[in-house]
């Protein structure tokens, strides 16, 4: 099991800039696949974007694609979002999440999940 703490979220302006961090304690980080969702009021959470264990891969969805970018650094168990152009539609609580497969953790079957960090976008 893997514990997850976000942080790096809060309110900005449209067209501005964040970094949310997530930080993972508790096994191997470096072969856990990870992953940002975020969940908007009234609104299913939705994925965001997802990094493979080794890094090589990663996967956007095209509401965020060319404005989000995933990584991670595995010396620091830790994965970065970065957001540019930020939106208000962007506007949410964004949840990290881990998981031993890449491939279902698009489909949001983490294994671990934080505890959200809120994403205000204002016009």
């Amino acid at each position: 099991q893997v514990h997850l703490v976000e942080s790096g979220g809060g309110l900005v302006q449209a067209g501005d800039s964040l970094r949310l961090s997530c930080a993972a304690s508790g096994r191997t980080f470096s072969s856990y696949a990870m992953g940002w969702f975020r969940q908007a009021p009234g609104k299913e959470r939705e994925f965001v974007a997802t990094i493979s264990g080794s890094g090589s891969s990663t996967s956007y969805a095209d509401s965020v694609k060319g404005r989000f970018t995933i990584s991670r650094d595995d010396a620091k168990n830790t994965v970065y979002l970065q957001m540019n152009s930020l939106k208000p539609e962007d506007t949410a609580v964004y949840y990290c999440a881990g998981s031993t497969f890449y491939s279902y953790l698009k489909k949001g079957a983490a294994s671990s999940w934080g505890q959200g960090t809120q994403v205000t976008v204002s016009s």
